[in-house]
């Protein structure tokens, strides 16, 4: 069973900084991302999380690097702040959750990040690999949490929500201990609220302390200049027909004076600070995750946030009658916007594209394959295209 500390929702802060956007995915050059400035200024606007992931390329190390510059040191130390990775996840069609992998990867991300311990650690895009996979992968993580003390808390991470809640439900059955948290991405946003109304009942049932929502604009789908184009070329698995809508619902927003993304965001923010409160911090805010590539954007993550909460009565926050009805206003602004998009994208509100698609493989996995040795299986599952 766990150690004795505090529950996830205890300790977590409900707005965390993403670093998927250090890596060239979706920057044409990672290292040309101003990660320093970032990370500093995180500091400076009150976000004290950060996630990133070995899969994220240099991410863990730029992240690493700016967490100890030397005016972080001097003035945020590591007991104030909490760092979020992942294991698991090697590249795009590759992934080892064996406790081999697990021990080595713990160990790098421990170097690159410039630590002793990790806070939360994901089992990365579970719906690649097997329930058994993951079992195991879980399993390990938390002898490295019980033995090492190098790991904190943990989780999985991945996209299909009713998949997410399934593994939650196996990992409490199998173990009896249940997940500390479980992130979901791109299943929060004005084009896809699967995570509200598919997840949090079934996560909440599962014993989950934390669900944060990350990528409220769906990796950059809902933007006014489309899905980013990278180092790594077009990654989106948004299909044409989507992005020409999301284009379209852009126009309409921009001939009322917004920004899709500005619209997007608070719209997402908005909701899952409520919504995922029953599975957010103990202060009874929903979790939420975006990645900045710049200053700018970060501190317009920060403004539209704080609007937020502003119009919520949160014990020990003081806020004006100004900024009470300025938030309320803004409020039924972007319902409005929202009953609009809706509107535009039609059939394609509530769309989830496949992951993994029909064509996958795990290149390990099969490898191993190759070589005759047999892949585990679990009680009541069977391996069968990597998924439950």
């Amino acid at each position: 069973m766990a150690p004795t500390q505090p529950p996830l929702s205890a300790i977590l802060p409900p707005l965390i900084c993403g670093t998927g956007t250090f890596n060239s995915q979706y920057n044409a050059d990672a290292f040309a991302v101003p990660a320093n400035q970032i990370v500093q200024r995180s500091f400076e606007l009150g976000v004290r999380a950060f996630d990133t992931s070995p899969y994220y390329g240099p991410s863990e190390a730029i992240l690493g690097a700016a967490l100890n510059t030397p005016h972080v040191l001097s003035h945020y130390p590591r007991s104030s702040y909490y760092i979020v990775t992942k294991v698991g996840r090697i590249a795009a069609s590759e992934f080892d959750y064996s406790p081999e992998w697990i021990r080595r990867s713990i160990k790098r991300s421990l170097q690159r990040l410039h630590t002793s311990y990790l806070d939360v650690v994901y089992c990365h895009d579970v719906e690649f690999v097997t329930p058994a996979e993951v079992l195991v992968a879980v399993q390990e993580l938390r002898r490295i949490r019980d033995v090492e003390g190098t790991i904190k808390y943990i989780g999985i991470s991945g996209y299909p929500v009713p998949l997410l809640c399934e593994l939650a439900e196996l990992v409490l059955r199998e173990t009896g201990e249940p997940l500390d948290a479980v992130m979901s991405y791109a299943n929060l946003t004005l084009q896809n609220s699967t995570l509200a109304s598919q997840g949090v009942e079934r996560l909440k049932r599962a014993g989950v302390s934390v669900v944060p929502s990350a990528s409220p604009l769906g990796m950059g789908l809902l933007r006014n200049k489309g899905v980013p184009v990278g180092g790594m070329g077009d990654f989106h698995p948004a299909p044409r027909e989507l992005r020409c809508k999301v284009l379209e619902a852009a126009r309409f927003v921009g001939q009322r004076g917004e920004k899709l993304e500005a619209v997007a965001l608070s719209w997402a923010l908005d909701r899952w600070v409520t919504e995922g409160a029953a599975l957010g911090t103990d202060a009874g805010l929903g979790v939420s995750v975006m990645g900045p590539s710049d200053v700018r954007e970060l501190e317009e993550i920060v403004r539209e946030w704080n609007g937020v909460l502003d119009g919520l009565d949160i014990a020990g926050r003081e806020v004006g009658d100004d900024q009470r009805r300025r938030s309320l206003e803004r409020r039924k602004i972007i319902a409005v916007l929202a009953t609009g998009i809706w509107d535009i994208l039609g059939e394609w509100r509530g769309y989830t594209w496949a992951s993994p698609d029909k064509d996958y493989v795990n290149v390990r996995v099969k490898e191993i394959i190759d070589l005759g040795i047999p892949v585990p299986e679990v009680k009541g599952h069977v391996r069968a295209d990597s998924r439950l």
